[in-house]
């Protein structure tokens, strides 16, 4: 191993706060992980980390080096980019989170195309409903649809997507047609509410005569994983509010069917997030450039 890769698994282990995370993240053993960490002290001659049974708390030395080594592994981003840049080989590995539905449908069928056009870039995806963070999961890009929290990313909009409510046409004869929004809060209907810690929106935001207005819905299901509330609604138990995209098959065989669309849910941002340097990494450049042009293409259909 390398003098850098103790300098990588240090600024893992700082910003995860834990050994196994860091590496996890690093694709190495929690045993290698503490080595590199131990090197690193003997080198410098300082402890970096106070260890205790349960913590892991960086000392102030671990503190100061740890902006320092922020700046050597940026440096080194840079160089290898400009290098990439000049060569026109770009190489290594690209890591991205997506929603589930985002992901399974838009960009999961289209990674096997952009591997074909830059075979020297392997790809790495993570799926989730729930919010990433970009630097504590060592990812370069993270695609999302809504409006993202952290400011300090760069961020890229990629589309407006519009979105539907619908319902099985079974429900609707058990239940009938919601004749207004209204229907939605009083108990006439059962919705079906995509919810997981810390997530923002627990309201339904819709297009009425006089503007947006949003609706504290109630239904007896929720989840975190917005598939499992299309598989319920498909399969009679509730309304859901769901991007177009997502729902296009179930709604062109029938299975669901839209209401309330005079009332349509606002349309919800779709774009990435990936990290403010000043060289981007050409890997993440090509990746973002060619998935924003995938997934714009299907959004308008």
């Amino acid at each position: 191993m390398s003098h850098i890769d103790n300098v990588r698994t240090f600024v893992r282990v700082y910003e995860l706060g834990n050994m196994s995370a860091a590496a996890r993240d690093q694709r190495i053993s929690p045993a290698v992980a503490s080595s590199r960490i131990s090197q690193l002290e003997d080198y410098l001659g300082v402890r970096l980390f106070q260890r205790t049974t349960r913590q892991l708390n960086p000392t102030e030395q671990g503190r100061i080096y740890y902006d320092g080594a922020l700046r050597i592994l940026e440096a080194i981003a840079e160089a290898e980019a400009e290098v990439q840049d000049v060569t026109g080989a770009p190489r290594g590995a690209i890591y991205f989170a997506a929603p589930l539905g985002l992901g399974r449908r838009l960009i999961a069928p289209a990674v096997p195309d952009f591997k074909a056009e830059y075979p020297l870039i392997n790809v790495r995806m993570r799926l989730s409903d729930r919010r990433v963070d970009l630097t504590a999961e060592g990812l370069d890009v993270a695609f999302f649809l809504g409006r993202p929290e952290d400011s300090t990313l760069r961020l890229k909009k990629i589309a407006d997507c519009p979105r539907l409510l619908c319902a099985a046409p079974d429900y609707l004869e058990r239940r009938g047609r919601p004749r207004s929004p209204q229907d939605l809060t009083d108990g006439t209907h059962d919705c079906l509410n995509l919810r997981y810690p810390g997530a923002a929106e627990f309201q339904w935001p819709l297009q009425m005569p006089d503007g947006v207005q949003r609706f504290a819905v109630t239904g007896p299901f929720e989840s975190d994983d917005g598939d499992v509330l299309t598989d319920w609604a498909v399969a009679g138990h509730g309304i859901v509010l769901k991007p177009a995209f997502e729902v296009a098959p179930h709604l062109a065989s029938g299975a669901l069917i839209p209401v309330l669309e005079d009332t349509p849910p606002v349309p919800v941002q779709l774009g990435c997030l990936y990290a403010h340097r000043r060289r981007q990494d050409p890997k993440a450049r090509l990746f973002i450039e060619f998935m924003s042009a995938r997934i714009a293409a299907a959004v308008r259909g």
